[in-house]
């Protein structure tokens, strides 16, 4: 993604989307694609393809790109809200006689503390 030019191109897009929010909207920016991203795939599919990105638009803020980094990191590992995402909760999907809507139920809130926390404390241990 970083060779061919879609990471940029993609970090421009999410610039002009939140062009008022700062180096920190791009920060949650960065975090929520790969929130998204973890609930539809893997949590390591989800990090290849959010760490191109992410790091693209710390560059091109001008900024040091950890804590971009962390968001993806923490953001991968953030699968609570579906089955799909995490191995386990695939596991216990089927074997608990769960329903899509017990995730939702309980991972959302669960998922909306998480990243209160994450997007609240990155800056704080990892500065721009």
């Amino acid at each position: 993604m970083i060779q061919s030019g879609l990471s940029a191109q993609m970090g421009e897009l999410f610039m002009a989307w939140f062009n008022g929010w700062g180096v920190y909207g791009a920060l949650i920016a960065t975090y929520l694609l790969t929130l998204i991203l973890t609930e539809l795939v893997t949590n390591n599919a989800a990090a290849a393809l959010a760490f191109p990105f992410g790091y693209s638009l710390a560059l091109s803020y001008g900024v040091d790109p950890m804590p971009f980094i962390m968001a993806v990191l923490f953001g991968a590992s953030a699968s609570f809200i579906s089955p799909y995402g995490y191995q386990t909760n695939l596991l216990v999907y089927s074997v608990g006689n769960y329903q899509l809507m017990d995730y939702l139920r309980i991972g959302l809130p669960l998922s909306v503390v998480y990243s209160a926390l994450v997007l609240g404390l990155i800056p704080l241990f990892f500065p721009f």
